[in-house]
């Protein structure tokens, strides 16, 4: 019977992945045909762009490695969005804790000097524990106080977006609007100078400045899916995020999950800030406005149904979709916020399902509200005959008790002799009015 029923459960998560994979690609497909369309009324021919756009990544594999250059951060933001969503918090926070990253990744990657190997490896570990701090704030103050994480998160967003202005203007090069560069021992690109002896693909692949952080993503994957499925810790975690008051009652520390949640979460993203200073940009700018890094992350995170594995994909189509933007303008002169009409469709239209789940789940409870009341009517429309008929049965018990007595008293009386009374033995009394009262006593004559 057991093994029935694992084929059972087996069969229904093999059919539930199956049907969100294929979801997921229609939902690309109608993203996709929507874009065509506005390309359509805005005078471009759709298939022309496409086809720059697809070019624009496969044309060369030095555009392939930009690709994966351009991906790499919003995989790394999406997984800890991802890991939000599976116990249960929705972390607004990514593109914070990502500017996180990059600040402690640059402090640490240009005022610090380290031997090359150690240097690294020193500010990666101390990005993600300051992400971690920063993300486990927004936990505290909702297991704490109450208040709902995407509140919170948003707020600490414009925290780090300013304070990374002020670190950049601290760390400032003269008559520049960036800082230093970080070490060349903090760097983490692969090769610095593209190569020349490793063949052709290899030779234009690493053109572009393909670095570790791709690797960390991937290992990043496998260590976030481990924890979910494989863990007490996920288990824990997920039960929180399922039924927070349920799993109180089953002797887990709620607020205390909450937290870590949050410091996993930020962790991850502060992950993709310090390798994308540490192997890409290796400065920061004086901003006007958010990168969207962060942002970007929710995207993948919704477009992969928050599996772990899924991220890098989804991450992958979103960044080669923005990679291959600029070609899109280069040669079709088409503006690259079409792109982003693009990845905003396919997100709509990722996110039907959802709202589908929850106008079903709200008619479930009126439905069920409904047949609670016609089961308490029902049981009022029985109670009262009832409550009627047991009224009727004393009352004909009380007369038959009345009449059972009258009688013996009758009988009583007609054994007795009859009760004689004299006027003169009643005395007289006058009531308040003035009225002259007779009072009746009965004697009973003696024998």
């Amino acid at each position: 019977m057991s093994e029935l029923n694992q084929k059972v459960k087996s069969k229904s998560r093999v059919g539930l992945g199956q049907s969100k994979v294929v979801f997921t690609l229609i939902s690309i497909l109608l993203g996709l045909l929507v874009g065509a369309l506005v390309l359509a009324i805005s005078g471009y021919n759709p298939l022309a762009a496409y086809q720059a756009l697809i070019e624009g990544v496969i044309k060369s594999p030095r555009n392939m490695g930009w690709a994966i250059v351009t991906s790499t951060p919003i995989i790394l933001t999406g997984l800890g969005v991802c890991f939000a969503f599976k116990t249960g918090l929705f972390n607004m926070g990514a593109e914070g804790q990502f500017i996180v990253g990059t600040i402690v990744g640059l402090v640490v990657g240009y005022a610090l000097p380290l031997p090359p190997i150690i240097h690294p490896i020193v500010s990666i570990i101390l990005a993600m524990i300051a992400g971690a701090l920063y993300g486990a704030l927004a936990g505290f103050i909702k297991a704490k106080f109450g208040i709902h994480e995407v509140i919170s998160t948003i707020m600490l967003n414009w925290i780090a977006f300013y304070f990374q202005n002020y670190i950049t203007n601290t760390f400032k090069k003269p008559n520049s609007m960036a800082s230093y560069e970080v070490l060349d021992s903090a760097k983490i690109t692969f090769f610095v100078k593209a190569p020349d002896n490793m063949g052709e693909f290899f030779n234009n692949f690493f053109r572009a400045p393909v670095h570790a952080g791709t690797i960390l993503a991937i290992v990043a994957v496998i260590i976030v899916w481990y924890i979910l499925n494989k863990t007490v810790l996920g288990y824990q975690l997920k039960a929180v995020g399922l039924n927070r008051e349920a799993s109180e009652y089953g002797g887990i520390n709620s607020g205390n999950k909450i937290i870590q949640s949050m410091a996993i979460s930020g962790s991850i993203c502060a992950l993709a800030g310090v390798t994308q200073i540490l192997g890409f940009t290796y400065a920061l700018s004086v901003l006007s406005g958010m990168e969207n890094y962060g942002f970007d992350g929710l995207a993948v995170s919704l477009l992969a149904s928050n599996h772990p594995v899924g991220v890098i994909f989804s991450g992958l189509f979103f960044g080669s979709l923005k990679y291959a933007g600029s070609n899109l303008q280069r040669v079709l002169g088409v503006p690259t916020e079409l792109i982003n009409v693009i990845i905003g469709t396919i997100i709509l239209f990722t996110a039907v399902p959802l709202v589908f789940r929850i106008i079903r789940a709200h008619r479930r409870q009126k439905k069920s509200n409904k047949e609670a009341e016609l089961i308490s009517v029902d049981e009022d429309a029985v109670a009262v005959p009832l409550k009627e008929e047991k009224e009727v049965k004393v009352a004909e018990t009380k007369e038959v008790v009345e009449s059972e007595n009258n009688t013996e008293a009758i009988k009583l009386s007609e054994d007795k002799e009859p009760i004689k009374t004299t006027d003169d033995d009643h005395p007289r009394v006058i009531n308040e009015t003035g009225e002259e009262i007779i009072v009746r006593t009965i004697k009973k004559e003696e024998e």
